[in-house]
């Protein structure tokens, strides 16, 4: 995809749908009511395509009120660990890693405490993509910001710890929209390396797909869209797995914090009495 004279990589891949997440925080940047504000959304949705235009929302009422869904759960997952990563700064936390960080700007619009470094892990095509948005944007970074170009499937701590991580002190671990698209073994061997990096007061901030969630979205799910990619739901216990991987954690639902924030909404699907999709956790 060619922008004037820049030359973009082209998204694809479970990492494109990072640009439809830019597109999310985009569209809710301009509301008055906003939940966060990201002033680096537009520009990363506009190199990937999807700024102005997006497709068409579906004829379809069901299809549509999904999109639209996905759309507030990604709006609602943001503040959620917006409002965890300012608990863990405020606790002393000054170590934080973006896992699969796709396009967050977090680095460049929380104003982070001194001292902050922020790594962001992902492979290196979305993170050369980034970075190219970022040079055209003059983007200035509010912490020490460290990239970590890996992939998640190999041996991603070595090379994090290549970078400068020191498991030794706190981190604050950030896992979002990540785990959904991990089969479980993955995800497993995922929060196994998580434990092992961190130190006593290390904080945890996770999504993931309520249970039934792949069954209501894949059905119809376009090919190569997000929800054909979703392989992995909330397990029936979330607390008492993360307590097998040495974390204290409690779980949320996102009406639960959509009426939290002042956004309720009725359009939610009506399944959300087991455990959420939004976890926070601490390592004791």
């Amino acid at each position: 995809m060619v922008t004037g004279e820049q030359e973009w990589v082209q998204p694809s891949g479970v990492w494109a749908t990072a640009v439809g997440v830019a597109r999310v925080g985009a569209l809710e940047s301009e509301r008055e009511d906003a939940l966060f504000r990201d002033p680096l959304a537009q520009a990363f949705a506009a190199a990937g395509g999807l700024w102005p235009s997006s497709p068409p929302l579906p004829d379809d009422e069901a299809a549509r009120r999904r999109r639209l869904a996905v759309a507030f759960s990604i709006v609602v997952r943001t503040k959620f660990l917006d409002d965890l990563l300012e608990h863990a700064t405020a606790s002393g936390v000054r170590q934080v890693v973006l896992l699969g960080a796709g396009m967050d700007s977090r680095a460049f619009r929380v104003a982070w405490p001194e001292g902050t470094r922020l790594f962001e892990v992902d492979t290196p095509a979305p993170l050369e993509f980034k970075a190219s948005v970022l040079r055209q944007e003059r983007a200035v970074a509010h912490c020490e910001r460290i990239t970590v170009a890996v992939d998640l499937r190999e041996d991603w701590p070595s090379a994090l710890a290549a970078a400068g991580h020191d498991a030794a002190i706190p981190t604050a671990w950030i896992g979002e929209g990540l785990l959904i698209y991990l089969p479980e073994d993955a995800v497993e061997l995922l929060l196994a390396r998580i434990g092992e990096q961190s130190a006593s007061g290390s904080r945890m901030g996770l999504t993931l797909g309520s249970r039934g969630v792949i069954e209501r979205f894949a059905a119809g799910a376009v090919p190569g869209s997000a929800a054909s990619m979703w392989v992995s739901e909330m397990p029936d216990d979330p607390v008492g797995w993360l307590a097998g991987h040495g974390w204290e954690a409690s779980c949320h639902t996102l009406r639960e914090r959509a009426v939290a924030y002042g956004r309720p909404v009725s359009t939610l699907p009506q399944h959300e009495d087991g455990p959420g999709g939004l976890i926070s956790a601490v390592r004791r």
